[in-house]
């Protein structure tokens, strides 16, 4: 039976997601005004994923993300002014300003690191998850991942380990529907990433990843089914980037119906959330408010902090790339 969450537990789902949401409009807006350079992999839609299965861990508990990952190390505790000085390229960043957006990473927090390799996070999470297990914690490690890197060698092969030795891993499939600009229907035969778990004899669930409340349940259950020792799990949530592929709008192709976007926009996840909490006397919308004006304070004071710090100096190349 899954955990039903109290209204500690509920507030804090709402504000992690509405701190995902608010860093990543804001960080939108600064890469199409120029002044983050590189390319920005948005998760504006799918805040209830990272929300619903963070809220369940601890620093030592660790993670794994992707190309899209500004929203699991906010959901982890990410800090906004460190966030915003690696996305500038500043000192002061998480990574020194040498990590950048695909590659931001904090060991403090158990962030192993986001990864522009499609893919290439699940054998990092499972060798995390053969540490924990090695050292007789009760820690996990998980593995976020989407649709498009499920096709990839490296998840089997992480699955399949991860499978044999009984190892306290989550996979967690935000299946957005795309990998890229390709729907999913076009790179893969079947309809649901789940079905892949009993080729590795572990449990395969899905949930409605646009539901903070349905992730956070599902996400309970795997995580303490690792904990326990009795393996991993393969947790699909379905869900939608409302943003293009790289920034908000994208290189102008056509891949996406308008009335595709619509039908996903009319279930955003923070609305839904809200309406929900206001309905069970939880959060008023007053209050609510409040939250959002709050954290675009906390934004804007991350990114005068960026903007105001310094580049790495040239002397500091090489430091952190090899052991000393």
């Amino acid at each position: 039976m899954a955990k039903q969450p109290n209204n500690k537990v509920l507030l804090d789902i709402h504000r992690r997601m509405v701190r995902i949401r608010i860093f990543e409009e804001q960080a939108g807006k600064m890469m199409e005004a120029g002044k983050i350079p590189g390319a920005l992999h948005l998760y504006v839609g799918q805040e209830a994923v990272a929300a619903g299965v963070m809220v369940h861990l601890s620093a030592a508990d660790q993670i794994t993300s992707t190309h899209r990952g500004h929203g699991h190390l906010i959901a982890k505790g990410g800090e906004f002014d460190r966030m915003f000085a690696e996305l500038f390229g500043r000192a002061t960043g998480y990574c020194k300003g040498k990590g950048g957006s695909m590659h931001i990473s904090n060991m403090d927090l158990g962030m192993l690191g986001a990864n522009g390799i499609v893919g290439g996070g699940p054998p990092i999470a499972v060798g995390a998850a053969f540490t924990q297990k090695f050292k007789k914690t009760k820690n996990v490690a998980v593995a976020f991942f989407g649709d498009g890197a499920s096709n990839e060698g490296s998840f089997h092969e992480a699955a399949n380990m991860a499978a044999l030795y009984k190892l306290p891993a989550v996979f967690v499939c935000e299946n957005n529907g795309y990998g890229e600009y390709t729907a999913q229907a076009n790179h893969q035969a079947i309809v649901d990433v789940a079905d892949r778990a009993a080729g590795y004899g572990m449990p395969g669930v899905i949930v409605d990843g646009m539901d903070a409340i349905a992730v956070y349940e599902a996400a309970g259950e795997a995580i303490e089914r690792a904990r326990k020792g009795a393996g991993p799990t393969l947790l699909e949530c379905k869900t939608y980037r409302f943003y293009d592929h790289v920034g908000v709008r994208g290189m102008g192709l056509t891949y996406r119906t308008d009335d595709e976007l619509a039908r996903w926009q009319q279930r955003d996840p923070i609305t839904l959330f809200e309406s929900r909490l206001a309905e069970q006397g939880v959060l008023s919308a007053k209050k609510a408010a409040g939250v959002h004006e709050e954290v675009l304070a906390e934004v804007k004071a991350g990114i005068a902090f960026a903007e105001s710090s310094p580049f790495p100096d040239a002397a500091t190349l090489l430091d952190d790339v090899y052991a000393a």
